[in-house]
């Protein structure tokens, strides 16, 4: 646990500082376009105040693709000095060239993170020997542990079951997989079948309460980035139930009540592309603006009605 503050609870059910919830940041631009280094810092110190238990820098969320190789190291020297002993940071590192992968975590200054995520490769559609290679090699010459992002709604590839399972075993340096192809029934097949330190973590905000259930550690969730608190604990009320000391039939009813009010959330962040929507859903809570670079777009006025008139009407709370 060392100098960060990770909740005992959620620590003693887990062992992991990776257990809990996640943010998936967003890259916070200025109404230029430019990297807005204040607005990081506030998000910082909202997350670590909402009580989540990481954050992840450089993913989907923050919009790494359009960020220049200068703009990545200024972006990660601010999250990693504004979350210094707070949270642990994981810090996104893809490629779909295996050579280039390896090169980008050879150069790039890893000093404040506690692992990468790299996504399935991208385009090329490998076949699953090649993505077993491609994180054979990436684990190989890494400093740091490597958790693996499965997402085939972006990535047209399914990493599948055996070849994760395949990956946990060749190196406990690969600690985990963040599985968002929303499919929570390979939930269980997997924690049937890695060891016991392998973490699965969902990658969907939609089927988190479910993933949960089937065995997940946790989430790296889109809508903790407005939401920390309430998606904190909801997660921890799913631990309540497996504990004989906690008071089920209350943690129930708040669960389901929270899980209501988060599913309409996510329709509307989702309705018209990440960050987009999460984006102006952070600028109403004055945390930072809207923008997003092409070939993103900002959402449309009416979907901007909506969550505003969700953002006023349920501000986040336990």
């Amino acid at each position: 646990m060392s100098n960060y503050k990770i909740n005992p609870f959620i620590f003693e059910k887990n062992k992991s500082i990776f257990a809990g919830v996640g943010v998936a940041s967003v890259t916070p631009f200025d109404v230029n376009g430019n990297i807005d280094l204040d607005a990081i810092e506030k998000l910082c110190e909202y997350f670590f105040l909402g009580g989540v238990s990481y954050v992840v820098v450089q993913g989907t969320t923050g919009e790494s693709s359009t960020l220049s190789d200068k703009e990545k190291e200024i972006v990660n020297k601010r999250f990693v000095n504004s979350l210094k002993n707070k949270l642990p940071v994981i810090l996104g590192i893809s490629s779909n060239s295996t050579s280039e992968l390896c090169d980008l975590i050879n150069k790039t200054d890893t000093t404040g993170f506690e692992a990468i995520m790299s996504v399935c490769p991208y385009y090329n559609k490998p076949s699953q020997d090649g993505v077993f290679q491609h994180f054979k090699s990436a684990v190989d010459i890494s400093p740091l542990p490597i958790l693996l992002y499965n997402v085939p709604g972006r990535t047209s590839l399914d990493m599948t079951d055996e070849t994760i399972i395949k990956l946990s075993s060749y190196s406990k340096k690969i600690i985990g997989v963040k599985e968002a192809s929303g499919n929570v029934n390979r939930i269980v097949n997997l924690r049937n079948n890695t060891h016991d330190d392998f973490l699965i973590i969902s990658g969907d905000d939609f089927s988190m309460i479910d993933a949960v259930r089937s065995g997940a550690d946790g989430i790296i969730s889109v809508a903790a980035n407005a939401y920390p608190k309430l998606m904190n604990s909801s997660f921890i009320r799913l631990l309540w139930e497996d504990d004989d000391s906690k008071p089920k039939n209350i943690s129930d009813s708040k669960l389901e009540s929270s899980k209501f009010l988060l599913n309409n959330f996510f329709e509307l962040i989702f309705k018209q592309g990440s960050p987009s929507g999460i984006k102006f859903a952070l600028s109403q809570l004055n945390l930072c603006k809207e923008k997003v670079r092409l070939p993103l777009t900002e959402i449309s006025s009416p979907l901007r009605n909506k969550i505003l008139k969700f953002l006023v009407n349920h501000p986040d709370h336990d």
